[in-house]
C-alpha cells in the first residue's frame, strides 16, 4: 500500500488478493509500503495501513515490523537494486530512455483524446539516436524508461480472470 493516508477500497481489494494467492499457493506474503510519492507519503500512514489490514483479518509472513529474507520492506529504500534492473532491461534493448516532460506528456494526451485516440504515450523517444539522447540531456532533461512494448494484439493469462486480451495499440 501506499503511505498517503487510509487504505481505500482498491488497495483492500489488491492486499486481499495477494494474501489469499500467497496462503493458496503455500507462499510469502510480504507487506511492502510503495512510499516513493514523497511528496504525499508520510511515516505515521504507514501504521494506519497496518492497523486497517489487520482489521481485514489480514497478516503477513515479512514486513517492516517483522523483518524478513526479502527487506528492504519500503520502495525508496530499494531504489538500487530498481536501477540495476532498468539498466539491464536498457541494456538488453527491451526499454529505452524517455526525455519527455510532464507537461508535454499532458499536452499529447489532451491531443489524442480530443481527435479520439487513446490517451497513453505516443512513443516520441522510442526511435531517439545517441546524438539526440545527449542534446536532450544537456538541457537537463532527467530521463524515464519505457518499455518497449509491441504494437500487435497482448494475450496474457489472468490467474483471475483467465485469458486477457488487449487489441493492438491499447498500449502506449
Amino acid at each position: 500500500p501506499s503511505p498517503t493516508g487510509f487504505l481505500h477500497v482498491g488497495g483492500a481489494r489488491t492486499a486481499l488478493f495477494n494474501w489469499l494467492f500467497a496462503r493458496h499457493m503455500g507462499g510469502t506474503f510480504v507487506l511492502r509500503f510503495e512510499d516513493t510519492d514523497v511528496a504525499r507519503s508520510y511515516v505515521e500512514a504507514e501504521g494506519d495501513l497496518t492497523g486497517d489490514l489487520h482489521w481485514l483479518g489480514l497478516d503477513w509472513d515479512e514486513g517492516p515490523d517483522i523483518g524478513g529474507p526479502f527487506a528492504p520492506y519500503r520502495q525508496s529504500e530499494r531504489l538500487g537494486l530498481y536501477r540495476e534492473i532498468a539498466d539491464a532491461v536498457l541494456g538488453a534493448g527491451k526499454a529505452y530512455k524517455c526525455y519527455c516532460t510532464d507537461s508535454e506528456l499532458a499536452l499529447r494526451r489532451k491531443a489524442a483524446v480530443e481527435a479520439g485516440g487513446p490517451p497513453h504515450y505516443d512513443g516520441r523517444c522510442r526511435n531517439l539516436t545517441s546524438h539526440e539522447a545527449g542534446l536532450l540531456e544537456r538541457e537537463g532533461r532527467q530521463p524515464s524508461i519505457r518499455f518497449l512494448v509491441q504494437y500487435d494484439e497482448s494475450v496474457l493469462e489472468d490467474v483471475v480472470r483467465g485469458e486477457v486480451r488487449f487489441k493492438a495499440g491499447m498500449v502506449g
